[in-house]
């Protein structure tokens, strides 16, 4: 008798747990994954256009106060938006350049929260042969999307490494 009453609830409560669930999943914006994709590279030449031309202001926009910065070399390097802003005017302006590896690009959506950007970038030192890349590596990063549009709140730099001339 108590295992057909388990039943019973199980039978009564199911179809209502899928109108929520479903009722929930359906809330959440779920753009296809081209216009992600469109969404996101383009975000992201908008990003290092703002890092390459040294637009510091702008380049902060893309990244809420508070984000976490992981690289390869040198661990968790930033923790604000204005300490990666500040290392990016130390170490970046008018001395490195960052480009996108053609064909690298990967962009996944996170259900409910925004998307996953994974690639390959090179690094040119401007000024002299930048021509040719001196650097390479990879690079993760977690896009959320807000009611203030899309940012960058997680990125992990890594697998840094010099390129043969």
């Amino acid at each position: 008798m108590r295992m057909l009453l388990q039943l019973r609830r199980t039978l009564i409560f199911a179809p209502l747990w899928l109108v929520v669930g479903g009722a929930n999943a359906q809330a959440v914006s779920n753009p296809t994954n081209e216009e992600l994709f469109r969404t996101i590279s383009s975000l992201d030449a908008e990003v290092f256009d703002a890092y390459n031309r040294c637009d510091l202001k702008k380049f902060g926009s893309y990244f809420p106060s508070n984000l976490e910065f992981y690289h390869d070399n040198g661990g968790l390097v930033s923790k604000t938006r204005k300490s990666l802003v500040e290392s990016v005017k130390t170490n970046i302006c008018g001395k490195v350049r960052r480009e996108l590896v053609p064909g690298t690009l990967q962009i996944y959506p996170l259900r409910g929260y925004g998307a996953v950007e994974m690639g390959v970038h090179r690094f040119y030192h401007p000024g002299h042969d930048d021509t040719e890349p001196v650097g390479e590596g990879k690079f993760v990063h977690l896009w959320q999307q807000t009611d203030n549009g899309w940012k960058i709140t997680r990125v992990i730099s890594y697998d840094h490494h010099a390129l043969p001339k």
